[in-house]
């Protein structure tokens, strides 16, 4: 259900997941509609910077040095990392969503952020995090996950996210939206908004799983959100 709701920005961290280079660039990994996926993030973090709102960044580089290859782990030729190489330029961070100097950067070696020791003392300790990235289903999904259990409030911008096929982010954030305890889902004008601490409405979780969908309807149950 949509309830009005005011961001509490002195107690909120901006957090984009995973905006590298190499899911516009490698086939592999493309993500769908990804220019506009950056063009929504870069607007969310150009808005928090304006008005003072904490941003904490996000990447994936798969370093076998720090972490070696898991069992069952794909490998490329050679036995490099199949996707987020350290010696590929394509991790870069684009450009459109770039760290400012004094922006934290979080490099992780798996899906979820809090995979890494140093996560916490970077993101700090707010009540909530605003999440935009990719993909949705896969690192998104699992830092919001971690996130919740440890009760820390999620906002997840819709339309900020994306994966490698519009369907695929869509059923990723309804299925988040099911179980988002204590959190909200929007969009990207009204994240703005609320990052400049003006009440507008968003949709809260009531209950547990309130939406169902087919492959039919995805967008309609999509845009209730």
């Amino acid at each position: 259900m949509h309830e009005p709701f005011t961001l509490p920005r002195d107690r909120t961290v901006v957090l984009p997941i995973d905006l590298q280079e190499e899911h516009r660039r490698d086939e592999r990994y493309l993500v769908d509609g990804y220019a506009q996926v950056l063009a929504n993030a870069g607007a969310l973090l150009d808005t928090a910077r304006a008005e003072g709102v904490a941003i904490c960044h996000a990447a994936f580089r798969r370093d076998f040095d720090r972490v070696p290859p898991r069992p069952l782990e794909p490998l490329g030729p050679g036995g490099v990392p199949v996707f987020s190489d350290p010696d590929n330029p394509d991790i870069a961070i684009c450009p459109e969503v770039a760290p400012l100097p004094g922006e934290p950067v979080l490099w992780k070696n798996d899906l979820s952020c809090f995979s890494e020791p140093e996560f916490p003392a970077l993101l700090g300790t707010p009540d909530w995090i605003v999440v935009c990235g990719v993909w949705t289903e896969a690192c998104v999904a699992a830092t919001i996950r971690d996130s919740i259990a440890r009760g820390i409030r999620v906002l997840l911008v819709k339309d900020a996210v994306g994966s490698g096929t519009a369907e695929m982010s869509m059923t990723g954030v309804i299925n988040l939206a099911n179980r988002l305890y204590g959190g909200a889902v929007c969009d990207t004008e009204t994240a703005l908004a609320l990052l400049k601490g003006e009440e507008r409405p968003v949709w809260r979780l009531v209950g547990s799983t309130p939406l169902r969908y087919q492959g039919s309807d995805i967008g309609t149950v999509f845009d209730l959100l």
